[in-house]
């Protein structure tokens, strides 16, 4: 039985990632403050003899030190989240980000610095790639990001740092390390307050409501279900070759947005109509979009093997299912 740390826990993807461990036989001690995560999210683990909940702040230095000690494992999930709240609060996104990621390596370093061994995880994402314009990135591109006066670039920015500072720690102290690129990842229990597409698509479905696409839909994007990106980042934990690696973790399966929100009409059995809507109404006139985003795979596939089991159409299913 590991000891092992989430922040972040109560989120989207850490509510998922806490039920797998917990099913594994790990005892499990999330932080989280609840500024986008929910209890709800981990309801149905509400008393739970190996998890432990703190509501608290991973930005607190002494409740850092005091959780993460005799911890085997940290995955480090806690971020802003959503394009909606970067778009509006970019302060909050730039502090949320590095300061709590700058704290938990120092924790780290101390630990390593006892003769502790800890290995950790830290999310990024495919923002950092900016606006680089290659059909396929892979873990190596140039980062190409916008100019300062877009705030929606801070995001991407801020995690950039995240991974400076994680791959310093590694070269210099021999953390080990393994930094994890999510490209849309989706699933039950993701919520659309903060921007994100497929939740937003099929609550419209299910009420008969427009879908209301950015633009004119053309953007391509790859969806992976969360259950496999779950499954991905607990193997790579386990694979030292990962350690000190930025690796892609997602789908490359492109769809365009118009194309996905046909597919939810379709498979949520609606009578909706798709809205098209401006960046400028969705959020502001300095608004930049990615046209294309999609990963090689190449690196976690040597490590790991295909971490994709779902195909577009059950992850629709399954979002469906939770919603209904």
């Amino acid at each position: 039985m590991r000891e092992i740390l989430i922040t972040g826990g109560a989120g989207f993807i850490g509510s998922h990632l806490t039920e797998f461990l917990l099913t594994r036989g790990d005892q499990v001690t999330i932080v989280d403050d609840l500024s986008t995560g929910t209890p709800t999210n981990l309801a149905h683990l509400k008393g739970h003899d190996r998890l432990t909940f703190v509501h608290g702040d991973i930005g607190d230095e002494a409740l850092l030190h005091e959780v993460i000690q005799g911890k085997d494992q940290v995955y480090h999930l806690a971020a802003a989240v959503g394009v909606a709240l970067i778009a509006k609060q970019p302060i909050e996104t730039i502090e949320r980000n590095i300061y709590p990621t700058q704290l938990l390596l120092a924790a780290l370093r101390q630990r390593i610095e006892r003769g502790e061994k800890v290995t950790t995880f830290f999310s990024s994402t495919s923002e950092v790639y900016g606006k680089n314009p290659k059909e396929i990135w892979t873990e190596e591109d140039d980062l190409v990001f916008g100019s300062t006066t877009r705030p929606r670039w801070s995001y991407g920015v801020s995690k950039a740092i995240d991974e400076f500072l994680a791959l310093a720690c590694v070269k210099e102290y021999n953390l080990p390390i393994v930094i994890g690129r999510f490209f849309n990842v989706v699933g039950p229990r993701q919520t659309g307050a903060y921007g994100m597409v497929l939740p937003r698509f099929v609550q419209a479905a299910l009420a008969g409501a427009p879908l209301q696409v950015h633009d004119d839909g053309k953007q391509i994007r790859c969806f992976s279900h969360v259950f496999d990106v779950i499954r991905a980042i607990t193997k790579l934990m386990d694979t030292e070759e990962a350690f000190g690696k930025v690796i892609n973790i997602g789908s490359d399966a492109p769809i365009s947005i118009l194309e996905l929100a046909q597919r939810v009409i379709e498979l949520c059995n609606s009578d909706s109509t798709i809205a098209f809507q401006t960046y400028t109404e969705a959020y502001d006139e300095s608004f930049e979009d990615i046209r294309r985003r999609v990963p090689d795979l190449t690196r976690i596939r040597d490590m790991i093997g295909d971490p994709n089991e779902h195909d577009i159409d059950q992850i629709i299913r399954d979002v469906r299912d939770s919603l209904t």
